[in-house]
């Protein structure tokens, strides 16, 4: 039986962590996703262009790059902002009551969670992807049927609803499924941040231990087990979207 020291809770632990961070991560994608690709599908040229902007930066930076620009960059850029802003509030309302420090009431200093930080930036990278995997699917609806059911005098919200989203979903699902797999195995980036995900508990167990194998071979297990389990599911979904289709 494989030994792994007393470290087995603790690589349970980190699991549940890094399950929670794909997760919500997958969640705040999805959203994201969705909101790009009515954007490319926008008659209004401003929004097709933002869309445009953010599918094709994103997906042109390394995930690496954005997880520490987001979380040192942006925990740096947020406290500048904040210092400036307390200056300026004490330096516009000195000169009326100079006994009040206005500052008092900002925080001096914001720490960002590397749990947040991980989950916003795995959640707006793949965001970019869900976004074209969203708006092929759309485009893959056949246009007579929205075109039926506005004939019909179905509001927008209401075809959204009970014609384009049931179809779209079946078109995007493999996509979909791809993106979530690759989010999944992503999240061991948070681990660079200092969160204690899976990563980071088996990589402090190897090094204490001095098992590298041992440890990063279960972590790399456990892993399998979640992209087993995910594409079990995946499958089902895609039969279950599907059934009308036969």
């Amino acid at each position: 039986m494989l030994d792994l020291k007393g470290y087995e809770w603790s690589l349970v632990e980190g699991a549940w962590v890094t399950l929670q961070v794909a997760l919500l991560s997958l969640l705040l994608a999805a959203i994201l996703g969705m909101l790009g690709a009515l954007a490319k599908l926008s008659p209004y040229r401003w929004a097709r262009a933002i869309a445009t902007v953010y599918t094709t930066v994103i997906r042109g930076i390394p995930d690496l790059v954005l997880m520490m620009l987001i979380f040192f960059g942006g925990q740096m850029l947020l406290n500048d902002s904040l210092y400036n802003i307390n200056e300026w509030l004490n330096n516009y309302f000195t000169s009326s009551d100079p006994n009040h420090e206005w500052a008092q009431y900002l925080p001096d200093y914001i720490e960002i969670s590397p749990f947040v930080a991980g989950i916003l930036t795995i959640g707006f990278i793949f965001g970019a992807y869900m976004a074209e995997t969203f708006r092929g699917a759309i485009m893959a609806v056949d246009k007579g049927e929205l075109e039926a059911a506005k004939a019909y005098g179905m509001s927008g919200v209401l075809a959204f609803r009970r014609i384009l989203f049931p179809q779209m979903i079946r078109h995007a699902l493999p996509g979909f499924g791809n993106n979530w797999l690759v989010l999944l195995k992503t999240t061991a980036l948070v681990s660079i941040i200092g969160l204690d995900d899976m990563v980071r508990k088996g990589s402090l167990a190897a090094g204490t231990t001095q098992m590298p194998f041992t440890f990063y071979m279960t972590v790399a297990v456990i892993f399998l087990l979640f992209t087993t389990l995910s594409t079990s599911a995946l499958k089902w979904a895609e039969r279950r979207f599907s059934i009308h289709t036969r």
